[in-house]
């Protein structure tokens, strides 16, 4: 039996989407199963940051430390926080559920387009 995990999503207008996820995994593909405008557009290779979320600061302690990498490619997001995450650099365990992140306010989706 799998795990689910409960993350909960606050939209640019401020709506909460609530969303399961398997233990295990990444919080971009939850978001965009979810419809959010995380487009991930080097699909989690941590060479773009269009997957930029602004993790809640009370579960930001709770995730592993950023890799050197992925906090150069958070330097060129745009509207970044000091809980500011790639959330294809989130995987999704026991401890996150429940986690809750924010999309940034200038996140644009380019996918259907």
């Amino acid at each position: 039996m799998t795990q689910s995990v409960k993350v909960h999503f606050v939209t640019r207008k401020g709506e909460r989407i609530d969303a399961e996820a398997a233990v295990g995994d990444r919080l971009l593909e939850v978001g965009q199963a979810a419809g959010l405008p995380l487009e991930g557009t080097c699909e989690g290779q941590m060479a773009c940051s269009t997957c930029h979320v602004i993790v809640a600061p009370e579960w930001f302690g709770k995730l592993p430390a950023p890799s050197e990498e992925e906090e150069d490619m958070l330097d060129l997001a745009a509207d970044v926080h000091a809980t500011s995450r790639l959330s294809c650099q989130i995987v999704l365990s026991p401890a996150l559920d429940g986690i809750a992140v924010r999309i940034p306010a200038d996140s644009n989706d380019a996918q259907g387009f």
